[in-house]
């Protein structure tokens, strides 16, 4: 979890006791089960919010971790390609010149 990711659920928090301040205090509506229910709210907002943070970059990493498997792969099938095509090409020259020394005879 980064620095940026607890500084913004704080705010949260603490932008959630100032409306519960002000739905209490300031508009005389003492009811606790609205001042608990709001503190309930924003703490699961922001428990919601960092945890798509964590789940996001589980699968970024996840995501860079198969690009650099594919890229591993790719490189190794193309050198199998590459030697494959090289021994073909070995052979070809191998018979047309075969081909050239009969024809010359």
């Amino acid at each position: 979890m980064q620095v940026r990711d607890i500084v913004f659920g704080l705010i949260l928090v603490l932008s959630g006791f100032v409306l519960v301040y002000k739905l209490v205090y300031d508009y005389r509506r003492g009811d606790p089960v609205v001042a608990l229910s709001t503190i309930l709210v924003i703490g699961m907002i922001a428990a919601l919010l960092l945890s798509l943070s964590e789940r996001l970059n589980r699968f970024e990493i996840a995501l860079k971790e198969q690009e650099r498997s594919l890229h591993v792969s790719m490189h190794s099938v193309e050198e199998e390609v590459r030697d494959k095509v090289g021994g073909a090409m070995k052979r070809l020259e191998e018979v047309r010149e075969e081909l050239l020394r009969r024809g010359y005879r």
